[in-house]
């Protein structure tokens, strides 16, 4: 934490360096997350990308009052969730009825296939709804507490709770069901 606040104050005054070192330490974490939560590598590197761009854009009006990981995660989520409505709209249009978010998963540019453990778990977290998708990705893949998921989205501890343990409970059906197969 003191050295995030460290490379912030550097950054804001102009050091690359600074801002290298923060892209270089949290790009794997935040492109891990944005995979997770759009099951798409390639929307993904653009979403992680985008929010470093526009970190380095807003430099000036930035201040770190919290979490440097925990904000630019929710960046990252935040644009996640941007382009997962405006897939399931252009999905609805096409096809009028809601289909899971899903992609070509066989593709070789996507690291996430390289194992079949990997290939289940993204094909079961998509079929999750997006606000327990989002709270079990944002707490294990970024480690961010109950207590900031919940001030993120703007709802009850509890609700976050509970959208954990619901979503992690059909997560485990949804593999179990894969696995039995």
């Amino acid at each position: 934490m003191l050295e995030d606040k460290l490379l912030v104050w550097k950054f804001k005054r102009g050091s690359g360096n600074s801002f290298r070192r923060i892209y270089e330490k949290y790009r794997d974490d935040l492109l891990k997350l944005a995979v997770s939560l759009l099951n798409d590598t390639a929307a993904a590197e653009d979403i992680v990308h985008d929010v470093f761009a526009s970190f380095i854009s807003n430099r000036d009006k930035f201040s770190l009052t919290g979490s440097l990981k925990g904000y630019l995660a929710t960046c990252v989520a935040n644009r996640a969730r941007n382009v997962n409505r405006k897939y399931k709209r252009r999905q609805s249009i096409i096809s009028n009825r809601s289909e899971p978010l899903t992609q070509n998963s066989n593709s070789p540019a996507q690291w996430i296939t390289c194992s079949e453990d990997l290939r289940l778990l993204a094909g079961a977290l998509a079929r999750l709804p997006e606000n327990q998708r989002e709270t079990i990705t944002l707490h294990l893949q970024s480690e961010m507490k109950f207590r900031e998921i919940a001030k993120y989205h703007d709802v009850p501890i509890k609700t976050v709770q509970s959208r954990y343990r619901i979503g992690m409970d059909k997560l485990r059906t949804l593999l179990n069901s894969q696995v039995e197969k």
